[in-house]
């Protein structure tokens, strides 16, 4: 089956949606804006219910198809999130970002258009027995949205028997979707190594215990603990990312402090690494006559597909685009997704869209493929259609 005809005739509105969102950009839950306008569109489209305040600023839609009498019906949910990130944009689109230092530089303006298409789509025809959900979700880039609306009750509140996620993948060829069962996307855990020694003249180091030479010596040892003491067939990352020291050019500072990230797929691995770093960095500032505490904070958990769902998902992706065009093993990557949280609490699936040959994620060039919106809106209507049969 390719691209739902109905579809490709949204494709100019869908468009049309995501460039101004894209030049409307919202950082974590301050998404008011995005949000009121997801709200409005869904009620202008039709749907059953639209209760939006659910984790702070999501948005929730529901649709029942033709079919509802019998109890075994399914609801299966569709997750869209909708923040965007703290970054100058650099694209020089005749849509970009009128907001300065933020940008949708991961795509989430094309994530919740498809997903407003769909709803759309699915509110006008009711091709299926049972109700689907759409979640748009605020607050993904760090701020745990996922685990803010399932503690509003999203799930329960919804009846949500099976969650689906999608995210758009820049290398992937347009027209090509990405998934695996099992582990997917990384956990996320954060440090903070806080150093203190003594400071003093950069002239009399011998006087002083210099936290930025003890800082420098916790970087490169840190590195070892991923080279020399996780299996070399598992995944791991150590990231340094923030080291902060000193005011003046002559002054040994008595404090340092240090911040970055570890990453992993496993739950072995997690513990490995916390138990390691901590070890590496209080001995390393020890060595050198410092003191160093680390803070290591759990972040998002691993995403984690479920087998049958994958499964289902990757042959509703087949029916779009074509089997040879889904690969069902692609490589684990370390960036992390809040999305864990969802699927941590109901079976689901996970999947990654084309976005062709486009700059990377997170990059101030970066520009979501409006090319990839048939394929991804397609595959969310052909999903609910599917595991709801009228």
């Amino acid at each position: 089956m390719p691209i739902v005809n109905r579809i490709a005739a949204l494709h100019a509105d869908i468009t049309a949606w995501r460039h101004d969102l894209h030049a409307h950009p919202e950082l974590q839950y301050d998404v008011h804006r995005t949000a009121g306008i997801v709200a409005e569109r869904l009620k202008a489209f039709g749907c059953d219910e639209v209760v939006p305040g659910i984790g702070r600023t999501g948005v929730v839609g529901v649709i029942r198809g033709r079919k509802q009498a019998s109890s075994a019906r399914k609801v299966i949910a569709l997750r869209a999130d909708m923040d965007a990130l703290p970054i100058e944009e650099a694209t020089g689109l005749p849509y970009k970002s009128t907001v300065p230092g933020k940008m949708h530089a991961c795509g989430h303006d094309g994530h919740t258009a498809m997903l407003l298409g769909a709803a759309r789509y699915l509110a006008e025809t009711r091709n299926f027995a049972g109700t689907a959900v759409v979640i748009f979700q605020p607050a993904e880039e760090g701020g745990a949205g996922a685990k803010a609306m399932l503690q509003d009750g999203l799930m329960q509140r919804f009846g949500v028997d099976e969650v689906y996620g999608m995210h758009n993948y820049p290398g992937l060829p347009l027209g090509q979707f990405a998934m695996r069962s099992g582990p997917i996307m990384a956990a996320a855990d954060h440090l903070s190594i806080d150093i203190e020694g003594v400071g003093g003249h950069a002239a009399r180091p011998h006087f002083a215990v210099d936290t930025v030479l003890v800082g420098a010596q916790i970087v490169n040892q840190i590195q070892s603990i991923v080279s020399r003491n996780v299996d070399p067939l598992e995944s791991a990352v150590v990231s340094i990312c923030m080291f902060e020291a000193g005011k003046t050019d002559n002054v040994i500072p008595q404090h340092a402090r240090l911040q970055g990230t570890a990453r992993s797929l496993t739950p072995k691995v997690q513990e490995l690494l916390e138990k390691r770093l901590r070890e590496v960095v209080e001995g390393t500032a020890r060595l050198y006559g410092a003191k160093a505490k680390l803070i290591y904070r759990r972040g998002y958990p691993v995403v984690i597909n479920h087998e049958q769902q994958t499964a289902f998902a990757a042959s509703i992706a087949a029916e779009v685009v074509g089997a040879d065009k889904v690969d069902t093993d692609v490589a684990p990557v370390m960036g992390a997704e809040d999305f864990s949280f969802m699927l941590n609490e109901r079976p689901g699936a996970f999947i990654f869209v084309g976005n062709g040959d486009s700059a990377g994620l997170h990059h101030q060039a970066y520009n979501f493929n409006d090319e990839a919106i048939p394929f991804g809106t397609s595959y969310w209507v052909k999903l609910v259609e599917t595991a709801l049969p009228a």
